[in-house]
């Protein structure tokens, strides 16, 4: 599945309402790729599997990949970023840390 405008061919967009695209191939630093149309630079070097910002998000938005939350920003990302945990909380509640009594 493609996006609606040109992007990279390493690009892999899940799902058509993604904030992420997923590499599939490694993409290296300094390179300057296409992204939903827009030339950018990558900063890092980056492996199969990462996820680069399909559009901008805000802080605290919801970032969806195969259109499911994976957590939320904790920075402004814009798009062509590498979106990890540097930029990214998960929203994630493990079943161990939550209160038994409440049916939850």
């Amino acid at each position: 599945m493609t996006g609606s405008k040109e992007n990279d061919p390493r690009l892999l967009l899940l799902a058509p309402n993604d904030s992420v695209f997923v590499l599939r191939d490694q993409i290296e630093a300094g390179e300057s790729i296409l992204v939903e149309g827009k030339r950018v630079t990558t900063a890092h070097r980056l492996g199969l599997g990462q996820k680069i910002a399909r559009k901008p998000v805000g802080i605290g938005e919801k970032v969806l990949k195969y259109n499911a939350p994976i957590g939320s920003a904790t920075a402004r990302i814009e798009v062509g970023d590498h979106v990890h945990l540097h930029n990214l909380k998960s929203d994630y509640t493990a079943t161990h840390a939550l209160n038994k009594g409440d049916g939850a």
